[in-house]
C-alpha cells in the first residue's frame, strides 16, 4: 500500500507513524515545505488530561512525551487587577518544536524519513498513491486544490492576535484582561517548558487600527510590552514570526474525495481558546489509523468510516470553539462585569459547563462566587 502525506506537523507526522507502526511493508511518503527544526509560535497547551488519550492506545508515544509537558490543575483569570482562581481547571502544554521532534523520532522510529524542504506547487507533483493525506495545514494545498469536491470555506474571525514568547513563568495558564486608554486587550500566557511561556497577545479590531495598524515589529513588541508590564515582571516579549492575525475558521462540508482526505487543521481549525487544535489533529491521525485498520485498509471503504465515526466528535468541539470564540470577540464588553461574575462568564462560554458541574470541578470558585451573590 502506497500512502502519500502532506505535511509534517502533528497531524501528519503521527499518522505516518501509526500506519507503519501497524503495517511495516506500506510504503509512506511524508512531505514538508518547511525544514525539520522550523517551526512557529511557542507552546501549544492541551486542555483536561493532555494525553491521556494516547496512554491505552499507544504508551510508548505518551511515555516519550509526557515528561516533557508542563502540567497545572487549576487557572487564572486577572480582571481589574484582580486575580480569580478557577480550581480544578486543568491543562499541560508542551514547545511545540519539542512535540514535532518527539513526533519525529517516533516515526523514524518505525523506519520513515520526512522530506523536508520540499515545496509542493500542486498536486499532480505527488505522483500516484493508494491513499493521499493533506495533513498541511491551514494553508492546505490539497485543500484549495479540491475545494468544490471538499465544499470547503475560509472564513477570519475579527479580533487581532499575535504570538509571542517570554522568559517569565506562570503557575497556571492565566488569562489577564486590561482596559488602557487605547483599548482594551487580552493576554493567554502558560509556561510550557522551565524558564520558557507562551504569550498570546489579543485585542479587537478597532484597537488594533487605531494602535497597531501602522507599527513596525519592533514598535509593535514594545507597546505589548508597555499594557502587560505587570504580568510580564518587566521581562520582553520574544518574537517569532509574531505577526498580527485573525484566527481563521476552515470548515469542510465533506472530509473526503477519491483517495484524498484532510485531517488536522487542513480539515478543520478551533479556536485557540479553548486547548484543543493539536488534540484534535491527534486524535483525526489516531481515527484515520483505526478506520483503515478495521476496513483492511480498503481506502473506499475506510474514509466515509472515518469521516462518519470521527465527524460527530469533531462537530460539538468545534461548536464550543465557536463559542468560544464568540465570547471572545466581545470579551471587552464581558469586562464590565465585576471579577466573580466575569469569571462565571469566561467559563461558561462555551456552553459545555453549567453550575452544577462547576460544583464538582470547581467548588472552591462556586463557593467564592455564590458567596458574593448572597
Amino acid at each position: 500500500m502506497r500512502i502519500t502525506i502532506l505535511g509534517a506537523g502533528p497531524a501528519g507526522l503521527y499518522l505516518a507513524y501509526l500506519i507503519k507502526r501497524r503495517r511495516a511493508d506500506a510504503d509512506v511518503t511524508v512531505i514538508e515545505q518547511n525544514q525539520a527544526d522550523a517551526t512557529f509560535g511557542f507552546g501549544v497547551v492541551f486542555s483536561d488530561r493532555a494525553l491521556e488519550f494516547l496512554r491505552d492506545d499507544d504508551p510508548d508515544t505518551f511515555a516519550a512525551i509526557a515528561p516533557h509537558m508542563e502540567s497545572w490543575s487549576d487557572m487564572t483569570l486577572v480582571h481589574r487587577n484582580e486575580r480569580i482562581v478557577i480550581d480544578g481547571i486543568g491543562f499541560a502544554a508542551i514547545g511545540r518544536l519539542k512535540l514535532l521532534q518527539l513526533l519525529q523520532q517516533r516515526l523514524r522510529s518505525v523506519g520513515v524519513e520526512p522530506q523536508f524542504g520540499r515545496a509542493i506547487g500542486s498536486r499532480d507533483e505527488l505522483g500516484e498513491a493508494d491513499l493521499v493525506v493533506g495533513a498541511d495545514g491551514v494553508n492546505s494545498l490539497m485543500r484549495r486544490t479540491f475545494a468544490d469536491e471538499f465544499g470547503a470555506s475560509v472564513h477570519y474571525l475579527s479580533n487581532r492576535f499575535a504570538w509571542f514568547g517570554t522568559s517569565q513563568t506562570y503557575d497556571t495558564l492565566t488569562q489577564t484582561f486590561r482596559y488602557t486608554p487605547i483599548g482594551a486587550f487580552n493576554a493567554h500566557h502558560y509556561r510550557y517548558a522551565p524558564g520558557r511561556s507562551t504569550f498570546i497577545v489579543e485585542m479587537d479590531e478597532a484597537t488594533f487600527a487605531r494602535n497597531f495598524e501602522r507599527l513596525t515589529d519592533a514598535e509593535s513588541r514594545a507597546l505589548c510590552e508597555k499594557v502587560f508590564a505587570d504580568a510580564l515582571g518587566g521581562r520582553p516579549l520574544i518574537s517569532n514570526n509574531s505577526i498580527w492575525r485573525q484566527f481563521p475558521v476552515v470548515r469542510n462540508a465533506r472530509w473526503h474525495h477519491g483517495r484524498h482526505v484532510l485531517i488536522g487543521d487542513a480539515l478543520h481549525t478551533a479556536h485557540f481558546s479553548i486547548g484543543s487544535g493539536t488534540r484534535l489533529a491527534l486524535e483525526d491521525a489516531i481515527a484515520l489509523d483505526k478506520a483503515l485498520a478495521e476496513n483492511a485498509d480498503d481506502v473506499a471503504a475506510a474514509l466515509p468510516a472515518f469521516e462518519a465515526t470521527r465527524r460527530p466528535i469533531v462537530d460539538k468541539i468545534v461548536a464550543g470553539a465557536e463559542a468560544s470564540a464568540s465570547w471572545y470577540a466581545n470579551f471587552a464588553a464581558h469586562m464590565e462585569l465585576a471579577p466573580a461574575d466575569f469569571a462565571m462568564s469566561y467559563i461558561t462560554r462555551s456552553g459545555r459547563v453549567d453550575i452544577e458541574r462547576l460544583r464538582k470541578l470547581s467548588p472552591r470558585f462556586v463557593e467564592r462566587y455564590e458567596r458574593e451573590h448572597r
